[in-house]
C-alpha cells in the first residue's frame, strides 16, 4: 500500500475517533451523567439529576450544568454552603417515579415538597434523609404501603401523604416520631386500627376518607380531635368518634358457655331417694313455654329502650332546632332588610353585623366549631369573629353573594354567602360531604376554601381574599373606558395558569368546575390566575335561569338537556373563556361563527398588527377546539397543557433566535 492511502486511512480514522467521542459526550450531556461524570460532580447534584432522570418524563425542571455549582440555582432549590437544605417541587406536573437512591442522599435536606403532582409507584426508603423535617408528598398517586422508613427520621415535624393510592396498615410505631406537629393520611386505602398517637405537640391530624377499623384509641392526643379527621372509615368506633363500637352478644357471653345445672331427679337418685323423671314431652313443652316468656321479656326491654333513646334524641334535636331557629331567623331577616335597603356604591364599607346582624344565641353556643374548617386547617378565627367583621360587597354571582371580609385581628378572607332558595335541593349531610371534598383540594391555581358554615336556611363559604380583582375587571375595565384586548403573551400566560387549575381538578378529584367564567378567575397577589367558585354549582338547581353571560359559558349538551358538568363541558367553558381573553368581548357578544370565520373575527376584534400573528392563531385553533359542539372532540385538560406548552416553546426559541439575529445575545 502507498505511503499515500495509508496516510489517508490514518486521518479517516482520526476523524471517526473524533466524531465517536464527539457524539458520545453530547449524548451524555443531555441524559444523566455517566460515572466518570457524576464523580466531577457534587454528591448533591448527581441526586438531583437522578430523580429528574425518573420523576420528570415530560421534562418540566430545566436542570443544566453550566458550572460545577449551578445546581442551587435550580428551579425548587435551595442551598446552605453548596448543600441542598431545601426542595420545593409543588406543582409541577412532574410525571413519573420517585427513583430509589436519589434524593435519599441529600443528607442534608430539611424540606422535601413534592406536593401536587402526578408521581407514581412507591414511595422509595427515606431514612437516609435524617435532617428532614418537613415531607410534603401529598396529591399524586403513590401506591404501596405505608413508608415505613420514615419512622427513623426523628425530626420529622410535618408528614403529610394525603391524596394517593396508599395501602395496609398503619404502623404502630408511629408514636415513635414524638416531634410530629402536622399529619395527614386521609383519602388513600388505608386499613386496620389507629395507632395510639401521644404525641403532645400534635396540631393537624387527618385520616378520613380511608378504610380504617375498630375503635380509636383514647389518647390525650386523639381526644382533642373533631370527628371530621376520622370522616368516611365506616367501621371506627369509639368515645373520640362518638360510635358505640359493637360488643359481642349477650348470648355468646362465656357464662352462657357454662355446664348447665345438674337435673333435680339426678341430684335426687344420687342421694338414694327414689324420684321418676318428667315425662319427655313435657319438658319439652316446659323448654318452649319458658323460651318464650324470656325471649318476650327482652324483646318489651329493648323496645321501652328504643323508646326511651328515640325520646331522648327528639328533645335534644328540638332543643337545638329551638336555639338555632332564633339565631337564624335574625340572620335571614337582617339580610333581607339589608338587600332592600343596600347603597349603590357598592365599594361602600358595611358591616356584616348589619346584614347578618351579631348571633343572638348564648355565647357558649358561639363557638368556632359551629364554622367549620376544611381539611384540618387551623381554626384561625371564630364565627362571631367573622360575623362582627367590617365587610365591603365584591358582587353578586349565579348562586350567592361575596363580600371581603376584614376582622379585628387584621386577616381578611372572602366570604360568599349562598342563596337559600338555590341551594335548597342539597340536604345538610350532602352539603357538609361535598364541601369536605371541595375543601380537601389545594393547588396554586385555585382560591383555597378554608371554612363552611351551615344552619337552617344559611350557608357560607369562607375563602382566601385574592387582592388583585377578577380577570372580567382585567378585561373589560371599567364602565367609562373601552377594554383593549390584552398582549397575545399576558392571554397566554392567564389561559395555562387557568388550564392548570383545571387540570387539577380533574385529575385529583371527581370534582368539576362547574361554573368556569371570566368573573369567577381572580387575580392573586403576584397577578396568577386561580379560580374560585369551583363545584359549588353542584350544590344548586341547575334548571334556574342564569344571565346571559353565563348561559353563554355552557356546554349545548349541558344547555339543552340540563346535565350536571363534566369535564368535557369545562373544557367548553374554557374555550369561550380563551375567546374572551383575546377578543376583550364578553361571551354573549361572540358571533355564532363557523370554525374557518373565527380566526378573521378574532384579528378584527384586537386591531393590532400581525407582528406575532403565528401564535395568536396557534391560541385561536385552541380555542376552537375546545368550543366543539361535540364532546368526544374536545381534547381533555391535559392534553391542553401540553398544547399552551408547545406554543410557549416555539415562541421561546423565535425570540431567541431574533435576539440572536439582532446582535443581544
Amino acid at each position: 500500500m502507498s505511503p499515500l492511502m495509508l496516510l489517508l486511512c490514518f486521518l479517516l480514522q482520526l476523524i471517526y475517533s473524533f466524531y465517536f467521542c464527539s457524539s458520545s459526550s453530547a449524548a451524555a450531556a443531555t441524559s444523566t451523567p455517566s460515572a466518570p461524570f457524576n464523580s466531577l460532580l457534587p454528591s448533591d447534584a448527581v441526586s438531583l439529576l437522578s430523580f429528574k432522570s425518573k420523576a420528570d418524563l415530560d421534562n418540566k425542571l430545566h436542570y443544566t450544568l453550566n458550572e460545577r455549582f449551578d445546581y442551587c440555582q435550580w428551579q425548587g432549590v435551595k442551598c446552605v454552603q453548596g448543600r441542598v437544605v431545601r426542595l420545593v417541587l409543588q406543582g409541577f406536573s412532574l410525571r413519573g417515579t420517585f427513583p430509589a437512591n436519589s434524593l435519599t442522599h441529600l443528607d442534608q435536606l430539611r424540606i422535601l415538597n413534592l406536593r401536587n403532582n402526578s408521581l407514581s409507584g412507591p414511595i422509595p426508603d427515606l431514612s437516609g434523609l435524617p435532617n428532614l423535617k418537613t415531607l410534603f408528598l401529598d396529591h399524586n398517586f403513590f401506591s404501596g404501603t405505608f413508608p415505613f422508613s420514615v419512622l427513623s427520621i426523628h425530626r420529622l415535624v410535618i408528614l403529610d401523604l394525603s391524596r394517593n393510592n396508599l395501602t395496609g396498615s398503619l404502623p404502630v410505631r408511629l408514636t415513635v416520631l414524638d416531634r410530629l406537629n402536622y399529619l395527614r393520611l386521609d383519602s388513600n386505602w388505608f386499613n386496620g386500627s389507629i395507632p395510639p398517637l401521644n404525641q403532645t405537640q400534635l396540631q393537624i391530624f387527618n385520616v378520613s376518607n380511608n378504610n380504617l377499623t375498630g375503635p380509636v384509641p383514647v389518647t390525650p392526643t386523639l381526644k382533642k380531635f373533631n370527628i371530621r379527621s376520622f370522616l368516611r372509615n365506616p367501621s371506627l368506633c369509639g368515645e373520640v368518634v362518638d360510635k358505640p363500637c359493637r360488643s359481642a352478644p349477650f348470648f355468646d357471653s362465656p357464662s352462657s358457655a357454662a355446664s348447665p345445672p345438674t337435673p333435680l331427679y339426678q341430684n335426687a337418685q344420687s342421694q338414694g331417694i327414689l324420684i321418676s323423671p318428667p315425662p319427655q314431652h313435657k319438658h319439652k313443652k316446659v323448654g318452649v313455654v319458658l323460651g318464650f316468656v324470656v325471649g318476650t321479656l327482652i324483646l318489651i326491654a329493648a323496645v321501652l329502650c328504643l323508646f326511651a333513646f328515640v325520646k331522648k334524641r327528639r328533645e335534644e334535636t328540638e332543643t337545638e332546632s329551638k336555639a338555632t331557629k332564633c339565631t337564624i331567623e335574625t340572620i335571614t331577616n337582617s339580610a333581607a332588610n339589608a338587600t332592600v335597603s343596600e347603597p349603590d356604591d357598592s365599594s361602600q364599607e358595611i358591616k356584616l353585623e348589619k346584614e347578618m346582624k351579631v348571633l343572638q344565641a348564648p355565647k357558649q353556643q358561639m363557638k368556632s366549631g359551629n364554622l367549620i374548617f376544611c381539611s384540618g386547617e387551623t381554626e384561625l378565627y371564630s364565627l362571631e369573629q367573622l360575623m362582627r367583621a367590617s365587610a365591603e360587597l365584591l358582587g353578586r354571582g349565579t348562586i350567592g353573594t361575596t363580600y371581603k371580609a376584614l376582622m379585628a385581628s387584621q386577616l381578611i378572607v372572602s366570604v360568599k354567602r349562598l342563596d337559600a332558595g338555590k341551594t335548597s335541593i342539597t340536604s345538610a349531610e350532602a352539603f357538609e360531604q361535598h364541601m369536605e371534598s371541595v375543601g380537601m383540594l389545594r393547588h396554586p391555581n385555585l382560591v383555597a376554601v378554608r371554612a363552611y358554615f351551615q344552619a337552617k336556611q344559611e350557608r357560607l363559604v369562607i375563602y382566601d381574599y385574592q387582592p388583585n380583582g377578577s380577570l372580567f375587571n382585567l378585561i373589560h375595565g371599567s364602565r367609562s373606558t373601552r377594554a383593549r384586548p390584552l398582549h397575545w403573551t399576558s392571554c397566554l400566560k392567564i389561559a395555562e395558569d387557568v388550564a392548570q387549575g383545571l387540570a387539577y381538578i380533574h385529575q385529583a378529584s371527581k370534582l368539576t368546575h362547574g361554573n368556569l367564567k371570566s368573573s369567577n378567575v381572580l387575580l392573586g397577589s403576584d397577578f396568577e390566575a386561580c379560580l374560585t367558585d369551583y363545584s359549588i354549582i353542584a350544590l344548586a338547581d341547575i334548571s334556574l335561569e342564569d344571565d346571559p353571560d353565563s348561559a353563554c359559558y355552557k356546554a349545548p349538551e349541558v344547555r339543552k338537556s340540563a346535565r350536571r358538568a363534566t369535564p368535557g363541558s369545562d373544557v367548553y367553558a374554557y374555550g369561550i373563556l380563551l375567546l374572551e381573553l383575546l377578543t376583550g368581548k364578553p361571551p354573549s357578544q361572540h358571533p355564532h361563527l363557523s370554525p374557518p370565520d373565527v380566526p378573521d373575527w378574532v384579528r378584527a376584534m384586537r386591531e393590532d398588527d400581525n407582528e406575532e400573528d403565528r401564535w395568536l392563531a396557534m391560541l385561536i385553533d385552541l380555542a376552537s377546539i375546545c368550543s366543539l359542539t361535540s364532546p368526544e372532540q374536545r381534547p381533555t385538560m391535559r392534553q391542553i397543557l401540553k398544547m399552551i406548552q408547545d406554543i410557549k416553546d416555539s415562541a421561546m426559541v423565535e425570540n431567541n433566535k431574533r435576539d440572536a439575529h439582532n446582535g443581544y445575545s
